[in-house]
């Protein structure tokens, strides 16, 4: 608390004198420089050995332009670069570099880490000697030649790569403080500067949240455990951190399991006795929550996704156990081995939860392509999406619900196998409609129209067999709409098919009028008349016939 007070002084000095900050002294964009740098050089794809050899060259440059040599070819002298050296700002971004090669090499260490656990050692190793170099900076700018917010950049600097070193030897404390002392001074720096600046230390700002979170959990802050599984949720913590969130949340979720010991799905109850499946069981209502509340789709795909690898890897672990159970059921010849077994309608229920989110992952997907193919197209090189995309779409919900009406356990169960039938005949019907206009974008009329006939049909039968089954809609794209919108596409349909005069000759026979009739003697039926746009279009007879009865008038 003293050292966050102490640093908010140090801040409000800052906004005083924000007008005379950047004169006065020398000056480094300490934090713009080192993330132009990374995004340039590696980081951008997570490459740190690359970014480290870039680190090296930019050292060995400054140093010859400085003439600040470390030796020569045959003996190496050390050299540190003191108060008095200041007369350049390349000396302090001498330093900077320094730091930066060690921080670059601890997180490479620290991703071959995971294959190859003793590389630890020499992680922290190198930690140690980034915020090492990050102190000797801080000093450096603390010469009334450096101005104010050098100092400031510098301090903020050192207390972030503090907080990593303490944050690897989970001295979580000390770590939060370092993190705390960061973001505070990062998040004034942005209300004191200009936009561009400003967004830079956000973004540090919201790298450093996690971190904190983190530590306020390992410190029993019961708030914390919330922020955490909202932050994962919502795809926060990129890259390692977001593996310390996932082992943290199955961690607090282990604990939960305990409390756990069965399940109940299509009237029977069946015991959970593998861990795997307690833990996901009990996260499924939080993934399903995360999903519903989702902002946008990038974020929505990455919950679905987390969903589904957790889903594969719970069905596997089963599937193991099941394995198991039937070299017992051989060797005991149960006499039961007809029935399906708590174990395999354990397996049944996390398949359904697998198909099921499937389903609802490439129809929020499909969602989001309709909307995309009613919007006019802005650039004229970039493809946008087709209906043939959709059909792919519609193609893998339809196989998905086939898998659904054969899990083991449910064969006998005619209210789910009714609910699938329906689920199956919507989808076919939406398949169908964009296999309609895929044809209609080629300017194939009469077969568009037999696939616009087939949609209303199957929208029919729907309607027909929703009667018995309640709630048949909950979950499923609105028929009433699909009907609106079939109709209203037929129209234009036989409108595009009247005027596009050059593609009649390729109609089919019998969609084209083979008899003299006039327009108005089959105003009810659809048909293809190459007549009906040329210079003498057969609209009424003409003249009429006359009436047997002379004082009637005649009819058109």
């Amino acid at each position: 608390m003293a050292a966050e007070k102490q640093n908010e002084a140090k801040v409000s000095l800052l906004d005083e004198n924000k007008e005379n900050l950047q004169d006065g002294g020398l000056g480094l964009e300490i934090l713009q420089i080192i993330k132009e740098s990374q995004q340039q050089h590696g980081l951008r794809h997570g490459d740190y050995q690359r970014y480290r050899g870039y680190c090296s060259r930019r050292l060995r440059r400054l140093r010859k332009t400085l003439g600040f040599k470390m030796g020569n070819r045959h003996k190496y002298i050390g050299k540190k670069v003191t108060v008095e050296m200041l007369s350049d700002n390349r000396y302090l971004l001498l330093v900077l570099m320094e730091a930066e090669r060690a921080w670059s090499y601890a997180m490479q260490l620290k991703q071959e880490a995971n294959t190859e656990p003793r590389k630890r050692f020499h992680l922290l190793a190198r930690l140690r000697k980034a915020a090492k170099h990050s102190e000797k900076l801080e000093k450096l700018c603390e010469s009334p030649r450096v101005d104010a917010k050098t100092k400031l950049e510098a301090q903020a600097y050192t207390a972030y790569l503090t907080g990593m070193v303490e944050f690897e030897l989970q001295e979580w404390k000390r770590a939060m403080e370092a993190f705390n002392k960061c973001k505070t001074i990062y998040e004034k720096l942005a209300s004191a500067f200009t936009e561009e600046l400003a967004v830079l230390y956000r973004q540090r700002v919201d790298e450093i949240s996690p971190n904190i979170r983190y530590c306020a959990y390992n410190i029993d802050d019961p708030n914390a455990i919330k922020d955490l599984m909202q932050m994962r949720l919502t795809g926060g913590g990129g890259g390692m951190m977001a593996e310390k969130l996932e082992s943290l949340i199955t961690q607090a979720r282990t604990k939960q399991a305990a409390t756990m010991s069965e399940v109940e799905w299509r009237g029977r109850t069946v015991p959970v006795k593998i861990d795997k499946a307690r833990i996901f069981l009990l996260g499924l209502a939080d993934n399903e929550a995360a999903i519903a509340q989702a902002t946008n789709e990038e974020t929505k795909e990455h919950l679905y996704e987390t969903l589904l690898a957790e889903c594969r890897d719970t069905i596997q672990a089963v599937r193991e156990e099941l394995k198991t159970e039937a070299k017992q059921r051989e060797r005991s010849s149960d006499a039961d081995s007809g029935k399906v077994s708590n174990l395999q309608f354990l397996h049944s229920y996390l398949s359904y939860i697998k198909l099921c989110t499937l389903v609802k992952r490439n129809e929020s997907m499909a969602h989001t392509l309709q909307a995309k193919l009613k919007e006019p197209e802005s650039d004229e090189n970039k493809r946008g999406p087709r209906p043939q995309d959709l059909i792919r779409l519609y193609d893998i919900i339809l196989q998905s619900l086939a898998e659904l009406s054969t899990l083991q356990g449910l064969e006998d169960d005619h209210t789910f196998q009714k609910e699938v039938s329906l689920k199956t005949l919507v989808y076919k019907a939406y398949r169908c409609f964009f296999i309609a206009q895929s044809y209609v974008l080629v300017k194939k009329w009469s077969e568009a129209l037999v696939l616009y006939e087939r949609v209303l049909k199957y929208a029919k039968e729907v309607q027909s067999k929703a009667k018995s089954l309640n709630n048949s809609f909950r979950d499923l794209p609105d028929i009433q709409d699909l009907i609106a919108e079939v109709n209203a596409e037929k129209y234009s349909l036989q409108a595009a098919a009247i005027l596009d005069t050059d593609e009649t000759a390729e109609v089919p026979a019998q969609q084209q009028v083979k008899d003299n009739k006039p327009l108005c003697d089959h105003l009810e039926a659809f048909h293809l008349d190459p007549t009906l746009v040329g210079k003498q279009p057969n609209l009424v007879q003409f003249p009429p016939d006359f009436p047997a009865n002379p004082l009637q008038a005649p009819v058109f």
